[in-house]
């Protein structure tokens, strides 16, 4: 892991002097980066990784306060070959450098009526909670399934490692998603075979884990309720830092870098090819390829002349639709909950309508909906000796609400946390001894996520696949893009598929080299 103590290395000679790999630079030190750069290095790319902040993880950055570690975005992992795939690729084991460990259950739903839904991996330990809350709904719940694995067959094995370079390769997904009927929404699919609303909700949410809103986004996403149960819901021992500093590791050991404290200011063309680039500290970094894992509407926006850009102009960007964002509230306690579970989703007494104030209307509901993480139900490395370590996520608009996060973050704060104190932990304002608020202004400032979008672009259907920023950019040559803004989105599954991608977009080190 590199520490923010280290100076920067030196910038190594061009192609053609003392080196002869062909060099590529990755913008951005989230989780797509850095699987890209380990997989450019396997293929015989002297790599450089170029971060903005003083540590790599991007939204996965790791807050360390007062003795507490807080992971900053993600908090589960759920399809564990991606990384094995990585760790191969380097000729090192994942089991032996990291402890993965399987939730049981995933995580808990606690209705607004403080009646609870326990969401397990098991078959028959879903279908007896199914039939706990609504027994006429467990046929129904079977149907589900079946046709969620259709959706992670034709979404996830067949798409999700696709580069979608041409619409025949869209037209060519075309007859799976009329078979699947994907014009339906993801709930309007759960309606279909479910009654009870409180199932409904249950099978129908996890769009929002990657920014989608469940009442618009195609009914492909019902994958992930399959992915869960297929691989689980793991957590690796350390936090999701843990996976961080083992693939920084991994790039290390190829011989390859990653720059902390360098902020990338604009990518230098020749033409209409990528170069290099300039950091904001005035220094080139030449490149033979450049792959970006900053936000993809921040890159072209940005990180791109307007002149350049005959796809993604700034007029098209400005009229995309964007994901919601967060905020995230972190905090240690000075004492244990032990009645609360590793993950628990807390439900305000609206669905569609939270849902509507925060993608149609673009407003701060007075009810919300609540994620509660508390990884020392599982690790309690994450805080000193008899404390808790927490992260609560609130569902908020993106920046083009108009809210002044300056003057609507802590007001709100405290509301989650007289909520919270009033339900699952009890005098909890009591015993907060350190904590951390991250509003979505801080998405934008500190992430260069563009209108503070926790998720990048929303992923409706025609902002996906084909009709997405491709992870092979359309106006730049040898620019490439990774990370939930491309192909095929947010969510770590996602973003490290998004760097797979690039083994079929990037041309062999020895081709960019003739």
């Amino acid at each position: 892991m590199l520490s923010p103590d280290v100076p920067a290395s030196p910038v190594s000679a061009p192609i053609g002097q003392t080196c002869q790999r062909p060099h590529a630079v990755v913008i951005g030190g989230g989780f797509g980066g850095l699987a890209a750069a380990v997989r450019l290095g396997a293929r015989g790319y002297r790599v450089t990784v170029l971060e903005k902040l003083d540590a790599p993880g991007g939204r996965a950055y790791v807050h360390r306060l007062d003795g507490f570690t807080f992971d900053g975005g993600p908090t589960l992992v759920t399809v564990p070959f991606l990384f094995e795939e990585l760790w191969s690729l380097c000729g090192r084991h994942f089991k032996d450098e990291i402890d993965l460990r399987p939730l049981t259950p995933f995580y808990k739903i606690r209705f607004h009526d403080g009646t609870e839904f326990p969401y397990y991996g098991d078959p028959d330990a879903m279908r007896a909670e199914v039939a706990r809350l609504s027994p006429g709904d467990v046929k129904g719940y079977e149907r589900f399934l079946k046709e969620a694995e259709t959706a992670y067959r034709i979404g996830f094995e067949q798409l999700g490692h696709v580069p979608f370079t041409s619409f025949f390769k869209t037209a060519w997904a075309l007859p799976g998603l009329i078979r699947l009927r994907g014009h339906r929404s993801v709930h309007a699919h759960v309606a279909s075979h479910i009654r009870d609303p409180r199932l409904r909700f249950v099978f129908s949410f996890h769009p929002l884990f990657v920014g989608g809103n469940p009442f618009k986004v195609t009914c492909v996403y019902s994958l992930i309720s399959y992915l869960e149960r297929e691989y689980g819901v793991h957590y690796p021992i350390g936090g999701i830092g843990s996976l961080i500093n083992g693939l920084v590791s991994l790039i290390e050991g190829q011989g390859n870098r990653v720059r902390t404290n360098a902020q990338v200011e604009r990518i230098l063309l020749d033409g209409r090819r990528a170069v290099g680039v300039r950091l904001t500290s005035g220094e080139d970094v030449p490149a033979d390829v450049v792959v970006s894992n900053a936000d993809s509407a921040w890159t072209y926006r940005h990180l791109v002349p307007a002149e350049a850009r005959r796809t993604w102009t700034d007029r098209r960007l400005e009229r995309a639709r964007y994901s919601m964002s967060v905020l995230l509230w972190y905090f240690g306690t000075n004492r244990r909950y032990d009645d609360v579970g590793h993950h628990t989703i807390m439900l305000g007494p609206r669905y569609r309508g939270l849902v509507d104030d925060l993608f149609v209307k673009k407003i701060l509901p007075d009810d919300f909906s609540l994620y509660l993480h508390r990884p020392t139900a599982t690790d309690p490395s994450m805080a000193p000796d008899g404390c808790d370590a927490f992260y609560v996520l609130a569902p908020a608009p993106h920046l083009e609400s108009g809210i002044d996060w300056r003057e609507a973050a802590e007001p709100y704060r405290r509301k989650v946390a007289r909520h919270l104190s009033e339900t699952v932990l009890p005098d909890l304002e009591d015993h907060v001894v350190t904590q951390r608020l991250v509003t979505p202004q801080d998405f934008q400032d500190r992430l260069l996520s563009f209108r503070g979008a926790g998720f990048g672009l929303e992923p409706i259907f025609t902002q996906s696949a084909w009709f997405r920023p491709r992870n092979q950019s359309e106006d730049i040559d040898r620019l490439y893009l990774v990370g939930a803004g491309t192909h095929p989105g947010a969510g770590i599954p996602g973003v490290i598929s998004s760097a797979k991608v690039l083994d079929t977009v990037v041309p062999d080190a020895k081709a960019v080299l003739t």
